[in-house]
C-alpha cells in the first residue's frame, strides 16, 4: 500500500498545483474506493474549502433571480401572485418600488428554492 501525502491548500500556488493534480487523477479515471480515488476525494474537498474561502461568488439581485425564474418558467407577473400577493405589489416589488415582506422571502425561499441570503446580505443591507 502506497502512502499518500496531502497538504493543505495556504496558498494560491498550492491552489493551482492542487487543480493540475485533479485534472491528473481524473485522467487516470481512478476505480472506486482505491487510493487515487481517495486521493482526487480528499483533494477535491480540500479545493472545495480553499474556493469557499478565497472565490466566493455574491448572490444575484433577488429581482433579476426571480425575472429570471419567471422568464425559463414563462410566467407572467401573475404567477408570483401566491408568493408576493396581490398583482398590485408583484408590480411594486418587481419595479423595485418596494422591498419584500420576511412572509415574502419565506415563501419565495420555499416555493422558488431562492436562497435566504438573497435577500438579506452586505449589498442590500447598505441599500436600505
Amino acid at each position: 500500500m502506497n502512502t499518500i501525502t496531502i497538504t493543505p491548500i495556504k496558498t494560491e500556488s498550492d491552489y493551482q498545483n492542487s487543480l493540475r493534480r485533479i485534472d491528473e487523477l481524473l485522467s487516470a479515471n481512478p476505480e472506486p474506493y482505491s487510493e487515487l480515488d481517495d486521493e482526487l476525494d480528499v483533494i477535491s474537498t480540500l479545493v472545495h474549502a480553499y474556493e469557499q474561502t478565497h472565490y466566493t461568488i455574491p448572490y444575484p439581485d433577488p429581482i433579476d433571480a426571480i425575472k429570471y425564474i419567471m422568464e425559463e418558467k414563462g410566467w407572467k407577473n401573475k404567477d408570483l401572485e401566491p408568493f408576493i400577493g396581490p398583482k398590485s405589489r408583484v408590480s411594486e416589488i418587481l419595479n423595485r418600488k418596494r422591498y419584500f415582506t420576511l412572509q415574502q422571502i419565506h415563501n419565495l425561499h420555499k416555493h422558488l428554492g431562492l436562497p435566504l441570503e438573497m435577500f438579506i446580505n452586505e449589498k442590500v443591507l447598505q441599500a436600505a
